[in-house]
């Protein structure tokens, strides 16, 4: 295979995948991953770690004090940053099972150099090779890219989708966005109108994955965050509809996926 077939073929498997919901329900009773949370899904790229004995080693067992260590092939050219990188583990490991660190940011301290944007840029990297699955209507992708599971009510739906397609009561809950609550009250209720799309995160194209430069105290805006009312919509909608709205917000646009905020303690 030559460099043209090859980028072809990568293209062409990078394209988004649309769906019926009902052909969404079944891919989740087969495939886990179609409803995992971020952590969960940064996990899976991941993978799993290689354990090291270091007491074979004398060059690392001076560094590690004999200590089995885990490296992961996901960041081998990290050389010595194994701790640093374990605890990263550790915190997604928690968030995924639900636990308190599901509500925390995850926060790299440490001296100039030190690799902490290195390390950021692989996991927004690693974000990448698992794709969402985001909510769709009359051709157009939610731009928050909601989950279809925001349509259920987690106490009115959890028990059928749980005993019908396996999907566990904690998946439920997600809040349904302005976007999507229009277009349900659209449709009559009647969620089969919805289709939902299979998308690939990305860095170039900010799909699921963003990034908020710091500003200063003069210039800092709350809309590169959450994105803010579009003046040339206000032709055709009311300023409170939903799609008069700009959704360009990094955390609009980091939802399903990943955020990162440089030297965030640089400024009050």
């Amino acid at each position: 295979m030559n460099i043209f077939d090859h980028y072809r073929q990568r293209y062409e498997a990078a394209k988004d995948e649309e769906f019926t919901l009902q052909e969404f329900l079944t891919t989740c009773r087969q495939d886990r991953s179609a409803y995992a949370n971020a952590a969960e899904r940064l996990l899976m790229a991941i993978g799993e770690p290689v354990m090291v004995d270091t007491a074979q080693e004398p060059r690392l067992s001076r560094l590690f004090s004999n200590r089995v260590i885990a490296r992961y092939p996901a960041f081998e050219e990290f050389y010595g940053m194994e701790d640093a990188i374990e605890q990263i583990v550790s915190y997604l490991k928690h968030a995924a099972q639900g636990l308190e660190e599901k509500k925390q940011i995850l926060y790299l301290l440490g001296p100039v150099g030190g690799g902490k944007s290195s390390l950021a840029e692989r996991l927004k990297s690693l974000m990448q090779l698992v794709p969402i699955y985001v909510l769709s209507a009359n051709g157009e992708r939610s731009p928050v890219n909601d989950h279809p599971f925001c349509l259920f009510n987690p106490q009115e739906d959890a028990q059928i989708l749980e005993k019908e397609y396996g999907i566990p009561r904690r998946y439920l809950g997600t809040i349904m966005s302005p976007w999507a609550a229009k277009r349900l009250h659209e449709f009559g209720g009647d969620i089969t109108k919805f289709r939902v799309v299979k998308v690939w995160p990305s860095i170039l194209q900010q799909i699921a994955i963003a990034k908020t430069e710091p500003g200063d105290e003069n210039n800092q805006d709350i809309s590169a965050l959450v994105g803010k009312v579009d003046i040339r919509k206000l032709e055709h909608y009311a300023q409170n509809d939903p799609d008069a709205y700009g959704y360009s917000g990094a955390l609009c646009r980091a939802n399903q996926g990943s955020w990162s905020l440089s030297r965030c303690l640089k400024h009050r």
